[in-house]
């Protein structure tokens, strides 16, 4: 509660409580997000008792007909890691935010609807909403639009801004969990991960153009999601249950089978085609913001989505608070403006015209590597000791960012190049564990060090 006297309205368009498992996608958190949820919002409590705790994200790359995930190339920890990240029953949590909001003194429309918004950057904003109990309106000072892909503010200011990452999804949930651990009775795959927990982890069967992801939710139930390049998998071949089946039969048959004998307890079943997006802009001086998937999306791969609603709300409680003691925040505003969207631009970097490389053992292990190794020393860093909410010191830092993103690229374009001097390549049965390499190890568990100087 950074600043207790502001009065806050939560316009909510679903009637709570809201189912729990099958209600929303993006169940997977990384570092960033869980500690925002875990620190900022206070929600460890939640998170140790009523979510499940992630046992890293762990790959299996393609071998042969993928009927024997023990001969697969297997990139996973065989332990938590000491700065943790969960697996999200969004429906709990989500139950969980909006009971705990409404005891904070935040007032909850439940059902209802924004109808309009009439922004006024010399006065309070209009807002136009309607419940059962009929069509009201509210001011305020900031509107911060968390509409979700509705993009109620981005389609009204003409803000969108379409992304050349054409990749589709579709998933699904199961009223049971699904333990990969007892996909094989081989003792040498099963010591790897010897506390028999693999299932917690993310897990990402890959392949060609595509990867397959197993969530465990809180609740009992479990995730899963096929995630592919549309132009090697078409949209039409995963947009419904029995056709995400075909698919699955033909390029993971071993979880085929796991599929078909869970069938009859299929919980939900949606599917999006072109889901990443931009945004021209997504912090205004004008007093709005859009946050989460309101602004951008890149893609669920290493499940960035929690990441940028922790930044963006990062980004604009300060916005809020500074604005309520009096400060002028427009250049502020345009400061967060332009980090956001640099950041979103190297994100989406990580995916756009990679997934044919998803199917490469080789390439993606080093790829990985070099993802994950600049997300724990740059950005999470920036994310954990607040330096992101500090323009004078990310402006201090502007040479050495502007470095590190033209890097960020010419990586990016290595890998693609590698991966297309080693098609054809075979790899299987080997274990790799990045966070077994020293330095990637002390710079995810360097994040939980105590706040450091500049």
């Amino acid at each position: 509660m950074e600043a207790p006297q502001l009065r806050v309205l939560v316009v909510e368009k679903r009637r709570h409580p809201v189912p729990e498992a099958a209600f929303k996608v993006g169940e997977s958190s990384v570092e960033i997000g869980a500690h925002y949820f875990q620190k900022r919002l206070a929600l460890e409590p939640h998170l140790r008792s009523a979510q499940l705790e992630k046992l890293g994200l762990r790959y299996f790359f393609p071998q042969g007909d993928n009927r024997d995930l023990t001969t697969r190339v297997e990139l996973g920890p065989p332990h938590f890691a000491p700065v943790p990240s969960f697996q999200l029953d969004r429906g709990r949590l989500e139950n969980h935010l909006l009971r705990t909001n409404a005891e904070d003194g935040v007032t909850v429309l439940d059902a209802h609807r924004v109808r309009a918004v009439a922004l006024d950057a010399g006065g309070g904003h209009r807002i136009a909403v309607e419940g059962a109990d009929g069509r009201r309106e509210v001011t305020a000072r900031w509107v911060v639009d968390a509409a979700g892909r509705a993009g109620l503010l981005k389609r009204q200011l003409g803000l969108v801004r379409p992304s050349t990452h054409g990749a589709n999804a579709a998933w699904w949930r199961f009223r049971s969990r699904i333990k990969i651990d007892d996909w094989s009775n081989d003792p040498a795959w099963k010591a790897r991960v010897p506390s028999g927990l693999r299932w917690h982890s993310t897990v990402h069967l890959m392949g060609i153009g595509y990867w397959f992801w197993l969530i465990p939710l809180g609740s009992g139930s479990h995730s899963f999601g096929i995630v592919a390049d549309g132009e090697l998998h078409p949209f039409s071949r995963i947009n419904r249950f029995e056709r995400a089946l075909d698919w699955l039969r033909e390029f993971e048959p071993q979880a085929a089978v796991v599929m078909e004998a869970h069938a009859a307890e299929l919980e939900d079943f949606l599917a999006l085609q072109h889901f990443a997006h931009g945004c021209a802009r997504v912090f205004s001086p004008d007093r709005w913001s859009l946050v989460g998937e309101a602004g951008v999306f890149t893609d669920p791969f290493y499940s960035p989505g929690s990441d940028f609603i922790a930044m963006g709300n990062d980004y604009t409680t300060d916005l809020i608070v500074r604005d309520a003691r009096g400060e002028n925040v427009g250049e502020r505003a345009e400061a967060f403006n332009a980090m956001y969207l640099r950041l979103f631009d190297a994100f989406i970097r990580l995916y756009d015209g990679h997934y044919p490389t998803m199917g490469n053992a080789q390439v993606m292990t080093a790829k990985i590597s070099w993802d994950n190794s600049t997300y724990w020393s740059i950005t999470a860093l920036l994310f954990f000791q607040r330096r992101l909410v500090r323009p004078e010191f990310i402006a201090s830092i502007d040479p050495l960012l502007r470095r590190y993103f033209l890097l960020h690229a010419r990586m990016q374009q290595l890998f693609k190049a590698w991966n297309h001097a080693d098609a054809g390549a075979q790899y299987e049965s080997a274990w790799l564990n990045i966070v077994g390499v020293d330095l990637m190890r002390t710079w995810q568990a360097a994040l939980a060090e105590p706040p450091a100087d500049d």
